[in-house]
């Protein structure tokens, strides 16, 4: 025995169907531009950038000889020798450490030059050595004064600092230093303290920011 659908029923239910469909071709016609976004295609995407921490400076509050304040400061920071004898740092191993010549130094920092050049063995007695830590960040090797060591180790600080960094140790400057790559201001080259000597001890004066970073920095973004 059948039975006959009022036609009330008929109506909603007719429009109830109209709806779905309606919904459904929207939904359709929105789901190609969504997939093309998602695989990057006709358009942009916009992604947030992550600022990664920028290391702590390092200091070695002992003094010794050159020799073994470096070996000291690279054991704290888990370094090893680079592997090449000469590399970028953006293509340097996490974990080594490799050295720069002062002008070649200067010149990337005041520019704020994307990249390093560096060396597995020292290409003069004052260059500077760079570390590549576990994270990718790096870090500027060089020695300081006993009334920067309070200055420099705090991880927030609140105020840019003015510093003078010495290729090499010496009665004015005996504390081996670390100073994150990512926080160094330059606006000058390094200076010989003996405009004599070629290979003479360099000091390069420059900002320490506070936690504010700069956006061009040595090494991988």
């Amino acid at each position: 025995m059948s039975r006959t659908v009022p036609r009330s029923a008929r109506s909603v239910s007719g429009r109830h169907l109209f709806a779905g469909m309606l919904i459904g071709l929207l939904f359709m016609s929105a789901l190609p531009a969504s997939l093309d976004a998602a695989r990057g295609g006709g358009g942009k995407t916009e992604v947030l950038s992550v600022e990664k921490a920028a290391p702590a400076a390092v200091v070695i509050e002992t003094t010794g000889s050159e020799g073994e304040l470096r070996r000291q400061l690279r054991a704290k920071n888990g370094v090893a020798e680079l592997s090449a004898a000469t590399t970028r740092f953006s293509q340097a191993p996490i974990g080594s450490y490799g050295f720069i010549a002062p002008q070649f130094l200067g010149m990337a920092l005041v520019t704020q030059s994307p990249d390093l050049a560096l060396e597995r063995v020292p290409p003069a007695a004052n260059a500077y050595e760079i570390h590549k830590l576990a994270d990718g960040s790096g870090l500027l090797v060089g020695f300081i004064g006993p009334d920067l060591m309070a200055q420099v180790t705090p991880s927030n600080r609140p105020k840019n600092i003015r510093i003078a960094l010495y290729s090499n140790p010496s009665e004015k400057a005996p504390h081996i230093a670390a100073v994150p790559l990512v926080k160094l201001m330059v606006d000058r080259m390094p200076v010989r303290l003996d405009p004599k000597k070629v290979d003479s001890a360099v000091m390069l004066d420059m900002d320490l920011q506070g936690t504010a970073n700069r956006k061009s920095v040595p090494g991988p973004q």
